[in-house]
């Protein structure tokens, strides 16, 4: 498992995953034996492949339920028998909930993938729409194993990360003095992100983050940043966490540790849900995928990839 989740996350998060089953080619045209009418004309209106587009963080969940979909079916009549013997195709790229959101209204994208809230505005412009909560994720707040602050120090309030985001603590000795005068390093997600979006509000509230900070294309690059620098300091994706274990150390915020359970009971503050939504009404074939990705078995590939199921 290990292995498929770093393979995905070297991949999607650079370019669009084009996930297929075996084989290239177009099936040919069949004809029913007892009409001769040619079955492929019969499905024109059946699409082969669904495209899915928006958060980093979602991305990689979606990829690997895709792949967990296409290994058990290949093609679609294995799936339903009245579907046609095309090869499955699912393709999830990453650009932020903001742009899963717009691919979706734009339908530039079958289903949008987003880490925060669906916004009133966003409902409007949908109209008719799917909306699925996959999982829920929270933004810890992590720091580098080397930085010493864990070991005085291994629980912040809301004020102090306030502080800290904002340059109002520029120094480590300012957080706690025992620790040495070095600059603080902020990495946040770039501000028009969905993740900047749940930080903003659940901490930051009308206060920005300092000018100076690091911002992240996606929440991978973020964890890298951390991970990368000892004095860096950044808002890391719980599942992203679960999958660097011994590589990030999350503290705790206002005195709850962000845990599957305190999450789930709201107890810690930063938390948001995984979303994938869709303008207008389901295909039958987009359904039978969904109905795998709300399954029993997305659930455990959710929570393999170190997120908290919804259901």
């Amino acid at each position: 498992m290990k292995k498929r989740i770093s393979l995905l996350l070297c991949v999607i998060l650079v370019f669009a995953l084009a996930i297929t089953g075996c084989g290239n080619q177009e099936p040919a045209p069949s004809e029913n034996e007892e009409t001769g009418e040619n079955v492929q004309e019969e499905s024109q209106d059946f699409k082969a492949q669904m495209t899915f587009n928006g958060s980093s963080t979602l991305a990689p969940v979606m990829s690997a339920i895709a792949t967990d979909f296409i290994e058990e079916y290949t093609t679609w009549d294995k799936v339903d028998s009245s579907f046609p013997e095309e090869n499955i195709a699912i393709y999830v790229s990453a650009g932020g909930s903001g742009a899963g959101v717009k691919a979706a209204i734009e339908e530039t994208s079958d289903f949008g993938m987003l880490a925060r809230e669906i916004k009133d505005e966003e409902k409007e412009k949908l109209g008719d729409m799917e909306a699925f909560t996959l999982g829920i994720d929270a933004l810890t707040i992590s720091i580098n194993p080397e930085n010493p602050l864990y070991k005085t120090k291994d629980d912040l309030s809301s004020e102090e990360v306030k502080k800290i985001f904002s340059g109002e603590y520029k120094y480590w000795d300012e957080v706690d003095s025992s620790l040495e005068h070095k600059e603080i390093v902020v990495v946040i997600r770039d501000l028009g992100g969905g993740a900047h979006g749940v930080f903003q509000k659940s901490i930051m509230g009308d206060t920005d983050v300092r000018e100076d900070a690091i911002q992240a294309p996606s929440m991978g690059a973020l964890v890298t940043k951390v991970i990368e620098n000892k004095d860096a300091i950044g808002y890391a994706s719980f599942g992203m966490v679960n999958q660097n274990e011994g590589k990030l150390i999350p503290l705790k915020v206002d005195g709850v540790e962000a845990t599957k359970e305190n999450i789930v009971n709201g107890s810690y503050k930063i938390s948001r849900p995984l979303i994938v939504v869709k303008k207008g009404s389901l295909t039958p074939e987009q359904q039978a995928f969904m109905d795998m990705v709300t399954s029993e078995k997305g659930a455990e590939i959710i929570e393999e990839m170190g997120f908290v199921p919804a259901n």
